[in-house]
């Protein structure tokens, strides 16, 4: 009997994580499909059914992974955030130099699909409600590249390090969208610029807590 018990028990769960592993991938092949489609004509003309038939599902499919076009960008943004974060810690021996990691980091993700990227952020730039709904989303990933970095996204402090991130990305990405060598290297100068402005209003701003830090890495 205990046998049998174990037996139900199993079979519901190992069919709910098969439902689950099957959204995930639909929800996958829509985001890169949704790439596909802005990179061969530009964003702004994608409509949700091409790129339901460039995924090949139906639009109720569509509609039961993302609930917009808005959404599937924020949700290849969180994909972006996931393919960085399995990397693993950012490496550096001082917070400037693991967040300057990881956001490379994120730069490389995004390669493959630069041409979309650039067709994406250009439509944002042309509509302030699209930019706005992708604003959470981008704080929400802003915080967890600082967590990848070791530093901490909670609290008041948190808040000001993810937005101040957040602008420094956004020049760096103009800047990397912008970018066609192969090392990246003006990205790279525009990073380290932004990162260097960030640290200098950081210890202008919170001086006893960059002192502790600062401590903190020389022990």
């Amino acid at each position: 009997m205990a046998k049998k018990a174990r037996k139900k028990a199993v079979g519901p769960t190992s069919k709910a994580r098969g439902k689950t592993r099957g959204k995930t991938d639909a929800a996958d092949r829509i985001i890169t499909a949704a790439l596909a489609q802005a990179a061969g004509r530009g964003w702004r003309r994608v409509r949700l059914v091409d790129i339901a038939i460039e995924a090949g599902v139906t639009l109720a499919e569509l509609r039961d992974a993302f609930s917009s076009k808005a959404a599937i960008v924020n949700g290849f943004i969180r994909r972006t955030d996931e393919r960085v974060l399995a990397a693993g810690p950012a490496e550096g021996s001082s917070a400037r130099d693991r967040l300057f990691d990881v956001l490379m980091r994120r730069f490389d993700v995004l390669q493959p699909d630069k041409e979309a990227v650039a067709m994406i952020v250009r439509d944002a730039l042309c509509n302030p409600l699209a930019a706005l709904c992708h604003g959470p989303q981008l704080l929400a990933s802003m915080a967890w590249m600082l967590e990848a970095a070791g530093l901490s996204s909670a609290g008041p402090t948190g808040m000001l390090r993810t937005k101040g991130l957040a602008l420094v990305y956004l020049a760096a990405l103009r800047a990397w969208l912008g970018d066609d060598s192969a090392d990246k290297a003006r990205s790279m100068v525009v990073l380290d610029r932004g990162l260097s402005r960030a640290e200098t209003v950081a210890s202008v701003l919170c001086p006893g807590k960059q002192a502790g830090t600062s401590e903190k890495a020389k022990a």
